[in-house]
């Protein structure tokens, strides 16, 4: 129904009464089939993307944009592949470089996580370890690797050791600031409700700080290898005569374009590929993660 009201003049007027939908407010406007920022796969978007680069790497170099000795083109670098894949190459098979930069990035890589997850646990948990190992370890972490590289071989000498040590000490700074950063993780309630429960002070670092600190200790593990791969390079010029490293080096000083975008392609493959293998091993270990 409409008000009647009248005004000095004898005029009536109807006012217009709203109507129940009118006084809700607007609900929020849908932009995307998908309830959270950033939810869904994005498989499809990243073939695109690499399928579009690959396409612009075969139209750059097959249409003369750019000169072979900056950009070879697709076939020489997929030529040079599989000949040394197949051993047709005058160097080393694929696979003795690609076992050789294998084991040492697998051996100093695991090397550091054994000593720095413990230690980054313990500058979490504790002061006086977090007093004594947090200035070594900020001071070296922001050095590049070719900074300190002279000193390990008078150190160390020319053989696998110095190799090894500079992808530990690249591996080493990312896992121990990742474990002292997730034992902060763990809800204080958590904490407190097991020592109400009768745990003692280890069961607690084990049972309540450490996993609530594993999704941190994986990141930081996913930066680590990455770390180690850049620096494997680095670590194989100290006279190393096979490593995907030493590849691409020994390419370079021969201009042998072709060879070093090759040897790039398969460190960055095989980066990437472990770097799937520990999101993968990071849902199965932490399914929480992102949930909470």
């Amino acid at each position: 129904m409409n008000d009647i009201s009248t005004n000095g003049s004898g005029i009536v007027r109807k006012s217009p009464q709203k109507s129940p939908q009118s006084s809700k407010p607007p609900g929020p406007v849908k932009t995307s089939r998908f309830k959270t920022p950033g939810e869904g796969s994005s498989v499809g978007i990243s073939i695109i993307t690499v399928a579009g680069l690959l396409g612009l790497w075969f139209a750059a170099t097959n249409l003369g944009w750019v000169k072979p000795l900056f950009l070879p083109s697709p076939q020489a670098v997929f030529q040079q592949f599989y000949e040394y894949l197949t051993g047709q190459a005058n160097d080393k098979p694929l696979w003795q470089h690609f076992s050789a930069s294998l084991l040492r990035v697998t051996v100093a890589f695991w090397l550091a996580f054994i000593v720095a997850v413990p230690l980054g646990i313990a500058m979490g948990m504790s002061r006086v370890a977090r007093g004594v190992f947090d200035p070594p370890i900020e001071f070296y972490r922001p050095l590049p690797p070719l900074a300190y590289l002279p000193l390990i071989i008078i150190w160390f000498g020319i053989d696998e050791t110095p190799k090894i040590l500079l992808i530990f000490l690249s591996c080493f700074a990312p896992l121990a600031l990742a474990a002292r950063a997730g034992m902060r993780s763990a809800a204080q309630e958590q904490i407190n409700a097991a020592y109400s429960m009768g745990a003692s002070y280890w069961q607690v670092i084990r049972h309540v700080i450490i996993p609530a600190a594993l999704p941190d200790i994986l990141i930081g593990m996913r930066i680590a290898i990455g770390f180690g791969w850049t620096t494997l390079v680095a670590a194989e010029m100290v006279a190393a005569n096979v490593g995907l490293g030493q590849m691409v080096l020994n390419a370079s000083n021969f201009l042998r374009t072709d060879i070093v975008i090759m040897g790039i392609i398969v460190i960055g493959v095989v980066a990437y590929v472990f770097d799937l293998f520990m999101r993968w091993t990071e849902k199965r270990l932490v399914p929480w993660k992102g949930r909470m």
